[in-house]
């Protein structure tokens, strides 16, 4: 049968018949063909043609079509006696098989045979494939073979047997034992290629062990040998690139030296001299220099170095910033970013550079131009760098927008010189960023001017004359109507002790009130701003009383929801409760606390400050979130009232009062289910009208819903990594935990990718929720908060096991724990 069949299309035939197909469907149909009659060979004993086949059936399971029919082809051909036909046998092998599949393990013989050939093409081939697909059982029945074939005299063998033990040692990391003695003489060999694969196989098993790693640290001086050798060596043909000696070598010892030189003095001291001469010699003009210069720049960082080999890094790193690849630059101010912390001072020095990257017209340049920008701001340059943000946020692309102002808002808070200066920044920064500004901000900078009550005059006025030629940017509208409605007052004074008063009359003020009720461009958030800023203001102006009232009963039919049900309950308290008017809407007393710091490390977290008020126990951020929305409108009344409640809120409603403020209380709705407000900072008439109203102390209302108190704990404190846990029952679900856990960072270097991550026995049920960052500042600087729930329905010990994990100084950190000290009051 065998003498009757054609012979089969050349690779080259079928790679020309492939590509010279019209449609997909055009090249389906000749694979399938073609596929079918490598099938049919298959079958034939006679393998004159079998390596052809197997070559065509690979090129087209290289362009994704099924293959795996030729698999058992492939180890027929591995154990035929001519080379070129296990050339194709072991490519086969290599692609058409893995681990996962239990026919490799067919191949295992084989190897092995080939692996002690006399010819070294042969062992090439079988080391080639055994590092390709060495399963863990493949790995242990060959690793023997391979450490004798790292002691080979041939450098051809020793450099692929070196490959594969890596390849092996990071399928089994419990084999590394086995290759360490071969491995520490083979540093003094002169091959390059023996070289190179030398060390990385010894920085895979630095990472992989620490005992590895205190072992290999002997042989610094042995690498800063080979690393002068390189350098001070002339010409050679062989291992020249663009006029530098072996780089590709020069990059790996010096990633080595990185790893061996990490918290370690003296292998840091062994090699500083030669860092600084790889430095300094090193030629800038191509590429390669650049890839050398910026391994050094990671090495010299990344150990304990002198302080002038960290300025010399650094400089470097400046220099790339002036290079006209746009990929350097890139580089530059990534690695910037990430030792900015290390040496401040050094990096202040191309300020001026890193600026100039903000106008670069590669978007990914700006982004990283910017973050190190903000992380240069200190009390010293902030007037200059500020300025120059600003002019960024004005141009910048509208992605940026929310970040430059969460940003500038930050630094400003930290940084600023005068209260002055500090809110004529953030107005700027209003007018400038438009709709872009996060709702979070909008309630940081309404804290801020309430509490700096020296520039009251002078914030209202100004605001004032923003917003009244226009009224196009919603975040500056929303925080001059919140001002407007609390200094009403001092904005008709005619007062400013800080600079020329503004004269406006009581109809100016309304005027500019319902052209934002009325304008198409104003949100309905803003709207809702301005109805409140109206009623405030009948309490602050005089003569105006009847045009607001007449202003707010006209959106007693509006068609959005939220505007009716105000002017409605506003309405009803200049009819049925006048005489309590000027107590309900007295000026809000100072909010406790500083925002800002909480709010900008969860900027995913947009708490309005008409929502404001701190987490009832028991509740998640999600949940308080979800709550909100359905709460807008009895939390703005509670805004009316200067209501804001206070950390120990129960969750648990309590009944409303008797006597004649039940009217009222069905007038504000559900504003009745929160307990007893705290009182303001000075005493005013109304927290005790507020207290007649809601009836019930805090204390005594926490006692009732058995609330102890959270439990604190430290789950974790590690490398400067501190995990905080904070426990309490859920009032509403008694079988449910909540945990609040906090991490901090008190290093000297940022941890970024942080994740946090926990696991409880099958009998429990865990909920972990998102986290608010995954970046902890140096020095304590922020913080990052996840929430658990752990329903424990039977009723048993709680146990958790956690996991975190962080990126810091280029090092992947991963370390796991377990927290068994919880109190019995949690599940009892």
């Amino acid at each position: 049968m065998s003498l009757t069949m054609t012979t089969p299309k050349r690779l080259r035939d079928l790679i020309r018949e492939i590509r010279s197909a019209r449609t997909a469907a055009d090249e389906r149909a000749v694979v399938q063909k073609e596929c079918a009659s490598i099938r049919d060979s298959f079958r034939d004993q006679d393998n004159t043609y079998k390596c052809r086949n197997l070559a065509k059936l690979l090129y087209i399971h290289m362009l994704g079509y099924p293959a795996h029919f030729g698999q058992l082809e492939c180890l027929k051909l591995i154990a035929s006696a001519k080379f070129t036909d296990k050339r194709i046998g072991y490519l086969g092998a290599m692609l058409l098989l893995d681990e996962r599949q239990d026919v490799h393990l067919l191949v295992t013989n084989s190897l092995k045979n080939d692996l002690n050939h006399q010819t070294q093409y042969i062992q090439s081939l079988a080391l080639c494939t055994l590092g390709t697909i060495c399963s863990v059982e493949m790995s242990r029945d060959l690793a023997g073979e391979i450490e004798k074939m790292i002691k080979s005299s041939n450098a051809y063998i020793k450099k692929k047997a070196i490959l594969c033990a890596f390849c092996i040692i990071r399928k089994v990391p419990d084999l590394m034992e086995m290759f360490i003695p071969a491995t520490r003489s083979l540093l003094n060999e002169k091959n390059h290629g023996v070289l190179l694969t030398a060390v990385c196989l010894i920085t895979e098993m630095c990472e992989k062990s620490p005992d590895t790693l205190h072992h290999f640290r002997k042989v610094v001086p042995m690498l800063v040998r080979i690393l002068r050798n390189l350098i001070m060596a002339g010409y050679s043909p062989e291992h020249d690139v663009f006029g530098v000696s072996n780089p590709f070598l020069q990059v790996k010892i010096l990633r080595l030296l990185r790893i061996l030189g990490k918290n370690d003095t003296d292998a840091s001291e062994t090699m500083n001299d030669i860092l600084a001469q790889v430095a300094t010699n090193t030629d800038t003009s191509k590429n390669v220099g650049h890839a050398i210069l910026y391994e050094i720049v990671l090495t010299i960082m990344g150990i304990k170095s002198e302080a002038g080999l960290r300025v010399l890094a650094v400089n470097i790193l400046g220099r790339f910033l002036l290079n006209n690849d746009k990929n350097i630059r890139y580089v530059a101010l990534n690695t910037l970013l990430r030792v900015v912390q290390a040496d401040y001072n050094a990096v202040q020095r191309h300020r001026t550079t890193i600026i100039d990257c903000l106008k670069d017209a590669d978007i990914s340049i700006r982004r990283r131009a910017m973050e190190l920008s903000f992380a240069l701001v200190n009390t010293g340059n902030i007037r200059g760098m500020m300025k120059e943000l600003l002019d960024f946020l004005e141009n910048c692309d509208p992605e940026f927008k929310a970040d430059v102002c969460s940003n500038i808002v930050q630094s400003t808070e930290k940084y600023s010189p005068t209260k002055r200066w500090h809110i004529d920044t953030v107005m700027k920064m209003l007018r400038v960023a438009g709709s872009y500004v996060r709702d979070d901000i909008v309630s940081i900078l309404i804290q801020l001017i309430a509490e700096t009550s020296e520039l009251h005059n002078y914030t209202v006025q100004q605001l004032f004359l923003l917003i009244k030629d226009d009224i196009h940017q919603p975040s500056l509208v929303q925080v001059a109507l919140w001002c407007i409605g609390e200094y009403g007052e001092k904005l008709i004074s005619g007062v400013c002790e800080e600079d020329e008063p503004v004269q406006v009359s009581e109809d100016e003020v309304i005027d500019v009130l319902e052209k934002v009720l009325t304008h198409n461009y104003s949100t309905e958030v803003s709207k809702e701003y301005a109805m409140t800023s109206l009623m405030k203001l009948t309490s602050r102006f005089r003569t105006s009383v009847g045009r607001v009232k007449a202003v707010i009963d006209a959106y007693g039919g509006s068609t959005h929801v939220e505007l009716q049900q105000r002017s409605v309950e506003y309405s009803n308290i200049f009819t049925k409760y006048e005489n309590m008017r000027s107590a309900l809407l007295e000026p809000m007393p100072l909010i406790e606390g500083s925002r800002s710091k909480n709010v900008l490390a969860n900027s995913e977290s947009s708490t309005d400050l008409l929502n404001e008020g701190n987490i009832p126990n028991g509740e998640s951020t999600t949940s308080v979130k979800a709550k909100n929305i359905n709460n807008t409108e009895s939390q703005n009344i509670l805004d009316l009232l200067d209501v804001v409640p206070p950390a120990g809120t129960s969750a648990n409603p309590v009944p409303p009062p008797s006597g004649g403020a039940n009217d009222l209380l069905d007038l504000l709705g559900d504003v009745a289910t929160i307990s007893n407000p705290a009182p303001p900072v000075k005493p005013t008439p109304a927290p005790n009208l507020l207290d007649d109203l809601m009836g019930g102390d805090t204390t005594h209302n926490n006692q009732m819903n058995g609330n102890d108190g959270p439990y604190k704990l430290t789950a974790f404190d590690k490398n400067g990594l501190k995990v905080e846990l904070t426990c309490e029952r859920d009032n509403g679900q008694l079988n449910v935990t909540i945990i609040n856990v906090k991490s901090t960072n008190s290093t000297a270097t940022t941890m970024s990718d942080y994740i946090f991550q926990a696991a409880v026995p099958k009998s429990f049920q865990l909920q972990l929720q998102s986290p608010s960052g995954s970046t902890l500042p140096p020095m304590n600087d922020g913080e990052v908060t996840q929430v658990i729930k752990v329903n424990n329905p039977q009723k048993q010990a709680i146990r958790l096991r956690i996991k975190v994990s962080y990126k810091q100084n280029g090092n992947n950190v991963t370390d796991i724990g377990e927290v068994s000290s919880f109190p019995s009051t949690l599940w009892q």
